[in-house]
């Protein structure tokens, strides 16, 4: 029995240790949600996770990409944090519809807060417009912790290679969807409750002159028995009349 017990240990040990292992990747900074189209803007989470038992993050920097810059960053403020915003002069300046911006956000770093072990904190940033010559934007993140250990998530994934050690968050970047207003057209069966719900409002028109014309017949028949039962009245009072007589 000892023996056969011996494989299930082993196996159960070494899942154990894959999972360990496995354990940091899981814990990375990332970017939230992971897809954004083209052209467009976009409100992005930068999730940081806490996987230290102890000690707390209290420090993070996020580094925008420079061959990709962004003309609009906005970060959202977070509860018991500070934010620091770096612009840098562009070496080439970005054509927007408001004209030319010559220098851009490259750095957002916030400070102030803490994250503690077995927590993790979002930092809300707007940004965009999004570049349409690029399939993906990787934001190199600096985790500072209050030992002053510093994690690196700069490593760029690249596609049909295994997950980097410190990946950097990634944000995918999509076609922008077909239509004039770049948020997609309306659907054959869009268009086909349309014009079903035109044609119940037509029905609807067409049998109200029937509700009508029914209402007007009741109307007629009621009036009708009135009189005949005022006729009725009169002339048994009448008759009576004679009889007394």
């Amino acid at each position: 029995m000892r023996l056969r017990r011996l494989p299930v240990l082993g196996g159960l040990t070494a899942g154990a240790l894959v999972l360990l292992a496995a354990g940091p990747a899981f814990a990375h900074v990332s970017v939230q949600p992971g897809q954004a189209e083209k052209g467009g803007y976009s409100t992005v989470d930068f999730k940081v996770p806490n996987e230290r038992d102890d000690s707390s993050t209290v420090k993070l920097e996020v580094n925008l990409p420079t061959d990709h810059p962004l003309a609009s960053v906005m970060p959202q403020p977070v509860p018991g944090w500070d934010v620091k915003v770096t612009k840098s002069k562009l070496a080439k300046p970005i054509e927007t519809d408001d004209g030319k911006v010559t220098e851009a956000v490259t750095k957002i770093t916030w400070t102030g807060g803490k994250i503690e072990p077995g927590m993790f904190q979002q930092f809300p940033v707007s940004v965009g417009p999004l570049p349409k010559d690029a399939d993906q934007l990787a934001f190199k993140a600096l985790q500072t912790y209050d030992d002053k250990q510093v994690v690196r998530w700069i490593e760029e994934p690249k596609e049909g290679a295994p997950e980097p050690e410190n990946p950097a968050p990634v944000l995918k970047l999509t076609d922008a969807a077909e239509g004039p207003d770049g948020h997609g057209s309306a659907s054959a069966g869009d268009a086909k409750g349309a014009k079903a719900t035109a044609s119940g409002d037509t029905a609807k028109t067409a049998s109200e002159p029937d509700g009508d014309g029914t209402d007007t017949t009741a109307r007629v028949l009621g009036i009708a028995g009135i009189v005949i039962g005022a006729a009725g009245v009169t002339f048994g009072v009448l008759a009576g009349r004679r009889r007394s007589a």
